[in-house]
């Protein structure tokens, strides 16, 4: 009992002691609650922006159903009458027709799509789904509201007159309206003026609509798509999705928080070593009276926990101010969608808050057991830190880096997540222990160097206690960095991968709406493609169509049957051994690209509109041109073609009114060859020759055009509004690049993540500047100009910055190739089999090697005093 409340008070006296040191060395103490802020801030940013744009079910209700109590959608094209909407809900229920397309309208360069939504704004049934910023709500057939962007491109204001591309309606703007939605251009009219039958309702029931009414509405042979506002904020058991531990998930997450946790203790470690030297002095009094080494690890490790609780107070502060001060660039540029509102995941903060405290106790344990047994007599005369790393610590460095790159590389095929984080701290904890020795190394090439950078390779050698640490701090900056980048580039090229763009990126597509119009000779689009789009390759493109007396021209079609042997015989349900044998057979691969932009369909061509639908090239394309000239069928499915032939089933209509595909002629065979150059999309053309043997016939679709450069808004505006003054019902589309797919929050917390690597190389650097003070007041005492002081405390920073740069980019790129391996091997035997993250490395990455030594010797070069007091040695 008596030793318990001994070392209560211990530590009641080195919470003081820590608390007293922390206001005398204020500049030294900032530096260091700063590094443990600097994470700690990141962190709390990005869990306070994930809670704000975490929307809750009632928030999500309220944008996609208003203050509804149902919404209904018609499942088939065919919308309902009055009566058969008024017998399918429950009496006493009250409708509003909204619906949402997109428009072709007269913008201020020319004509252009928009978002357009049809909502009557003065029913109390819309309320949230829309916010009025300026003006009123249109409420007549001719009125309408705007967003920002959408008026910006359209070239007007409140009080204005737009009109559509062809013409046939003028509309007032009344409003500048808000989709929390969505922020990017749109435009809201009344659902009055709807220019088709409404599809979809927002009905006000008399009470909450229950399960049983849903099924009703949903079965049937007319059936609606129901959404109970009741079901959604309260679902019943039978709906409620069961609690899945996402492995994925987990396994992410157990490596971000360790990797996390080990580089805050690297960070945080160079601070309280230099901290611990500088005070080594009033160490040296404590234990020259009496302190035994308990005492003195308890006064540097009170220091981490005052520090750490100052640091994570800080940062929790500072994160959540960026988060609440950045919610609107957030949700503007890089979300585009408003945040349901100010929420602060405090389980979150205090976790990280806890965590800091921790790791900076952690941080602190090193210094404080070298405190401990660091002899008095060096204490008290203030002599420096080893000048030789011992040969064990550099060979224990190597062992244990070789040893964490074994473990991983046997974690990652088993996919262990516990084992991986062992690796990889083994990794970063080896190269920590081999940072002296390299120092070491490096400062033996010093003699070829101008005296300045000798100095310094001569002082990191020589105070290897101070400079390890600052190495070690920038490469756990680095590392985070370099992973975060690589993660990043790596998430964006999957989810790049996954979407294949319909035609050659920069291509501009000129289709008709409507499969009974008119056809356009091709010299009037050549002619506006010249002058608008400065080119004049463009080519006519012609697809199926009914043979004349039986039907609409685009109710006819092709299929193309795969042939039995080379369709997958296994079924997404089947046991565990067929899922891997499906995994192992290329012909259960199921994965099926989205396509970006006017995906045209099957198509007509005899090879001149090839090079421009498919981007096909070389030997494959005359391949494939000849085919066609011979009356084949070209296609990108490999597995469609067996023997050289390709099995088509013409699709003709139903009935005599041309209503639906079904009835099926007997199959035709036609020769085929499979383009292996070109866009990954699927794609099916036929031969004129080939369409006459399946019993249809050709109509133009439109056309192709290929300018020499992607065409901006103005320009296609421009473009599309001389099309329609061809024809109305032309459609303009640019084959644009898909835009950064990259998760929102992954690309903040890489941008919090960079900023975090300049500012610990910065600290780490000028911790380590203010601990080789007496050196520099030891030049200035024997004269050496203030030049010369200023270029060594650059030489210095460049020495440390650089090599924790190249030490942290080795680790980085190990971790993070190691847990993209790790998923992949994951998604590797799941069924479906999922798309891998490909590794890719930016040029971003690569340039920390530049950029972080640079920026820690323009810090050091800034901050470097002219004038040092000349500090007197003790002893």
């Amino acid at each position: 009992m008596r030793r318990q409340s001994g070392a209560l008070a211990s530590w009641r006296t080195a919470l003081r002691l820590a608390r007293r040191e922390t206001r005398r060395a204020r500049g030294r103490s900032a530096l260091v609650a700063v590094m443990i802020m600097l994470p700690v801030a990141a962190l709390s940013f990005a869990a306070v922006t994930y809670d704000m744009f975490r929307l809750t079910p009632a928030e999500r209700v309220e944008r996609t159903l208003g203050q509804a109590d149902l919404k209904l959608t018609r499942m088939f094209r065919d919308p309902p009458g009055q009566s058969e909407l008024s017998a399918a809900l429950p009496p006493g229920s009250r409708s509003l027709p909204v619906g949402q397309g997109a428009t072709a309208w007269k913008t201020v360069n020319g004509v252009g799509e928009i978002e357009t939504h049809w909502l009557d704004l003065t029913d109390p049934l819309t309320d949230g789904m829309v916010a009025l910023r300026r003006g009123r709500v249109p409420t007549g057939e001719t009125e309408l509201a705007a967003t920002e962007p959408a008026l910006l491109r359209l070239g007007t204001t409140v009080g204005g007159t737009v009109t559509v591309a062809d013409g046939s309606r003028r509309y007032t703007v009344v409003g500048v309206v808000e989709i929390p939605a969505n922020l990017r251009e749109a435009v809201v009219l009344p659902s009055a003026a709807m220019p088709h039958p409404a599809s979809t309702w927002l009905v006000d029931t008399p009470g909450p609509v229950t399960l049983e009414q849903v099924d009703q509405l949903q079965s049937g042979p007319r059936p609606f798509q129901a959404t109970s506002r009741a079901l959604t904020l309260d679902p019943p058991p039978s709906l409620r999705e069961p609690t899945r531990v996402n492995a994925d998930t987990i396994s992410a997450g157990t490596l971000v928080a360790g990797l996390g946790a080990l580089e805050v203790v690297l960070l945080a470690g160079p601070a309280f070593a230099i901290g611990a030297r500088r005070r080594s002095r009033e160490l040296g009094l404590v234990a020259a009276n009496g302190g035994n080494p308990a005492h003195l690890r308890r006064i540097v490790l009170a220091d981490g926990v005052v520090l750490g609780l100052a640091g994570a107070a800080a940062g929790v502060a500072l994160g959540v101010t960026l988060a609440v001060l950045g919610r609107p660039l957030v949700e503007e540029h890089l979300a585009h969608v408003r945040a349901g509102g100010h929420r602060f995941h405090p389980v979150a903060l205090l976790a990280v808050a806890g965590l800091a405290v921790l790791t900076a106790m952690a941080a602190a344990l090193i210094p404080a057991h070298t405190a401990a047994r660091r002899s008095v007599v060096a204490a008290l005369t203030g002599r420096r830190g080893a000048t030789r790393s011992r040969r064990r610590w550099v060979v224990t460095g190597v062992a244990v880096t070789l040893a964490g790159a074994g473990l991983t590389a046997y974690a990652v095929p088993r996919v262990s997540t516990n084992l991986i984080l062992a690796g990889l701290v083994l990794i970063q904890v080896g190269l920590v222990f081999c940072t002296p020795g390299v120092v070491g190394q490096v400062a033996r090439v010093g003699r070829h160097l101008p005296p300045a950078l000798r100095i310094a390779l001569r002082d990191a050698s020589r105070n290897r206690a101070a400079a390890a640490p600052a190495i070690s701090a920038v490469m756990a900056a680095v590392a985070g960095t370099v992973c975060l980048g690589v993660y990043v580039a790596s998430n964006d090229a999957r989810q790049a991968a996954s979407i294949v763009p319909a035609l050659p990126e920069g291509t501009v597509s000129v289709t008709h709406d409507g499969g009974s119009a008119a056809p356009v000779p091709l010299r009037r689009i050549t002619a506006l493609a010249t002058t608008l789009l400065s080119t004049s390759t463009v080519v006519e493109v012609r697809g199926l169509a009914c043979p004349a007396g039986t039907g609409s021209p685009d109710s006819c079609g092709v299929t193309v049957e795969r042939p039995e042997r080379q369709t997958c015989p296994y079924l997404g349900g089947a046991s565990p051994d067929d899922q891997r044998r499906a995994r192992n057979d290329p012909r259960c691969d199921t994965r099926l690209p989205k396509i970006s932009g006017r995906y045209l369909g099957v198509l007509v061509d005899d090879g001149t509109a090839l090079p421009l639908l498919t981007g096909a090239q070389g030997e494959d394309l005359a391949k494939a041109t000849a085919t066609l000239r011979a009356g084949g069928v070209v296609v990108t499915d490999p597995l469609d073609v067996a023997d050289g032939t390709v099995t088509v089933q013409t699709l003709l209509p139903l009935g005599p009114q041309g209503k639906g595909k079904g009835r099926g002629t007997p199959r035709t065979a036609l020769p085929a060859y499979v383009l292996t150059t070109g866009l990954d999309v699927p794609r099916t053309i036929l031969s004129p020759a080939a369409t006459a043997r399946v019993g249809l016939d050709v109509r133009q679709r439109g056309f192709v055009v290929s300018p020499r450069e992607v065409p901006d808004i103005a320009r296609a505006d421009a473009f599309a509004a001389a099309v329609q003054e061809v024809s109305l019902g032309l459609r303009v589309e640019v084959q644009r690049p898909p835009q950064d797919s990259s998760n929102s929050l992954l690309l903040v917390m890489a941008v919090a993540a960079g900023l975090v690597t300049l500012g610990a190389a910065g600290i780490a650097t000028g911790l380590t500047a203010a601990d080789s003070r007496p050196d520099l007041s030891t030049l200035a005492a024997v004269g050496a100009s203030p030049r010369i002081r200023r270029v060594l405390s650059l030489s210095q920073a460049g020495v440390i910055a650089g090599l924790g740069s190249l030490f942290g980019l080795a680790a980085g790129l190990g971790s993070v190739l190691a847990v993209l391996a790790a998923i992949n091997q994951g998604y590797a035997r799941s069924w479906p089999v999922q798309d891998p993250y490909p590794i890719v490395v930016p040029w971003s990455v690569l340039g920390v090697l530049v950029v972080v030594p640079l920026v820690a010797m323009l810090g050091a070069g800034l901050l470097a005093r002219s004038r040092l007091p000349v500090e007197r040695r003790a002893g």
